[in-house]
């Protein structure tokens, strides 16, 4: 069975916003270049797009929109290591791997990590390289950098 996924686009601090909703969740939020599919804002993509303008304000700190991910059953386990994070907390990708009882997987975390569909509903920005070190973000390292900021010392996200 085929879902139905609605993309809708908002302008936000951090830059464009792209929503894909089925008709009760979430499916796919992540900050886009441009709009790639038809523009079909529903309630809950208006209601998505309201929350992450309030956590960019600094206003929000957990999301109550529904979302779903697919993957395999290891990026599902590396995506809830990564839900679990608490606020403006920090993982590594070793500890991820640790966490989802795969010691040596800190490369596949980070695979795993890149593939997440549902930025900041799946935290990915939060997990980071051996050292702390800001590696791997598919909005790019300096959002990333600027969402930690956001989490850690209370600084909005403007542009």
């Amino acid at each position: 069975m085929q879902t139905h996924i609605l993309f809708a686009y908002y302008d936000t601090a951090a830059g464009l916003l792209e929503t894909g909703c089925t008709a009760d969740t979430v499916c796919i939020l992540r900050f886009a270049a441009g709009p790639v599919h038809p523009h079909q804002p529903t309630a809950l993509s208006d209601r998505t797009a309201d929350e992450v303008r309030a956590y960019l304000a600094g206003r929000l700190r957990s999301f109550s929109v529904p979302f779903r991910i697919e993957g395999t059953d290891f990026q599902r386990a590396c995506y809830e290591a990564a839900r679990k994070i608490p606020y403006g907390g920090t993982r590594t990708y070793g500890q991820i791997a640790e966490a989802v009882g795969k010691p040596h997987a800190a490369r596949a975390v980070g695979a795993a990590m890149a593939r997440n569909p549902v930025w900041l509903l799946v935290p990915c920005h939060r997990v980071c390289g051996s050292g702390g070190s800001l590696t791997g973000y598919a909005g790019g390292v300096e959002c990333k950098r600027r969402l930690l900021l956001l989490e850690q010392q209370g600084i909005p996200f403007t542009r």
